[in-house]
Parts: C-alpha cells; sequence; structure tokens
C-alpha cells in the first residue's frame, strides 16, 4: 500500500483509513458519493438525512484519512458550494498486510 497522505506511513494511514470508515455515517457519505458522484454539502446533507454541521465533521474526517476530496466552486449565483467526492481507494486486508503496516506505525496507541 502507498502512501497517499503526505507524511503518513503506510500502517499510520490505513489506521486513519479503517478509523474513519468505523463510524456508520460516514461509511454512508461514502456510499452515496460513490453511487451519486460528487455532491456539495447542503444536497448531500439532505440525501443522508443528517446535519450539515454533523456531515462537515465527518466530511472533515474522510478528507484527514485520504478518502473524499473537496474542491471549492462558484454556482451561477454567486454562492460558494464545497463539492465532495470520493478518492480512489482500495486496500486487502489479511493478516500479513496488517503485520507489516504495524511495523511502519508511528502513532501512539491510545489507553
Amino acid at each position: 500500500m502507498k502512501s497517499l497522505i503526505d507524511g503518513m506511513t503506510d500502517g499510520d494511514q490505513l489506521l486513519a483509513m479503517m478509523a474513519a470508515l468505523a463510524n456508520p455515517h460516514r461509511m454512508r457519505v461514502v456510499a452515496a458519493l460513490a453511487d451519486g458522484g460528487r455532491n456539495y454539502v447542503s444536497q448531500l446533507a439532505r440525501e443522508i438525512g443528517i446535519s450539515r454541521p454533523l456531515l462537515h465533521l465527518h466530511l472533515q474526517k474522510l478528507e484527514e484519512a485520504g478518502l473524499v476530496t473537496s474542491k471549492l466552486e462558484l454556482s451561477q449565483d454567486g454562492k460558494a458550494l464545497n463539492y465532495f467526492e470520493v478518492s480512489k481507494f482500495a486496500f486487502h486486508l489479511t493478516p500479513t498486510t496488517v503485520a507489516d503496516a504495524a511495523k511502519t506505525l508511528t502513532a501512539k496507541p491510545q489507553i
């Protein structure tokens, strides 16, 4: 697995991706973006059925993990719309993959 995020080791990135996807709201966000393509926050919040502030928090976690990207664009009426789309990602988890990733972890375990 190659690191997609500058400064992160393979283990750190795998941990960030798995942590981001460990939340059902975030899984629904990724699913909605994968099925429907890029979307802006207000529309995505309506489709998923959560508030915009809560969606922002989840999108931030997904973006930090490298699972989604965002782009700010102006609509025809001059409104700033923050569009999000799923990044291409794939990982195959096996005991060996996890063991190899664990050797590169820099993050200290949380107690």
